[in-house]
């Protein structure tokens, strides 16, 4: 049984959402606060989060935000009356994997949890070592042969993707999907741009490159042999 996180302040609604995730077979949590919900996801056990926005602590993002910057990965819909591009871009940039505009029915909602259950689930180590790259994501750290790397928490998120995929070309569309948690693929240069500073951090002079450009089509990791 999957174990679904609801956070969402109006008992109505959330009574609703609750009774109908059930009878689809999932167990649910609900904390109408962040604070509740923040507790509650640190302790682990959670398969999904469905979050409001709105919340009487603050933005519900906020949340999603705090949750990603600590390399915690478990999927979240976002749920919002405010439903504008700009509000959903911003909510899949704070690391949402789906938004959902108020009002919306039960079975897209149902189909959307769904959805997000069915995609394939990432490694949960949290320690990871590929050649000379060290990579501790519970604590948020990265090394190259000892040599700190002060990465910010999309940086070490990226430089994970792609050393669990050595020697594939990964492509922006790939990185902006299942690092961005975008669901189109924006008139931006986003990607080039982080991965441009992840170089410069990663290789340093004198060191081997280890992220490779492919050009059209992507990037590749390669682990020195």
């Amino acid at each position: 049984m999957t174990h679904i996180l609801l956070i969402e302040d109006d008992t109505g609604t959330a009574e609703e959402i609750r009774i109908e995730l059930a009878r689809a077979g999932h167990a649910v949590t609900h904390c109408p606060t962040i604070a509740a919900a923040y507790a509650t996801a640190r302790a682990g056990g959670i398969d999904l989060m469905i979050v409001d926005r709105q919340l009487p602590d603050g933005d519900g993002l906020s949340l999603i935000a705090a949750l990603r910057a600590e390399c915690r990965r478990t999927p979240a819909l976002v749920l919002s009356a405010l439903g504008s591009l700009d509000d959903r871009v911003r909510g899949l940039r704070a690391g949402g994997d789906d938004y959902l505009p108020k009002p919306f029915a039960l079975v897209e909602l149902l189909a959307r949890v769904e959805a997000l259950l069915r995609r394939p689930e990432e490694s949960r180590e949290t320690r990871v070592i590929a050649g000379p790259l060290d990579l501790d994501l519970l604590e948020g750290h990265a090394s190259r042969a000892g040599r700190p790397l002060d990465l910010l928490p999309r940086e070490l998120k990226l430089l994970d993707y792609l050393v669990r995929r050595p020697g594939r070309i990964v492509t922006r569309s790939m990185l902006l999907q299942d690092v961005w948690g975008y669901t189109f693929e924006p008139n931006s240069n986003v990607v080039d741009v982080h991965i441009g500073r992840l170089r410069r951090k990663v290789d340093g002079e004198g060191e081997t490159p280890l992220i490779r450009n492919v050009r059209g089509q992507g990037y590749v990791f390669d682990v020195p042999g």
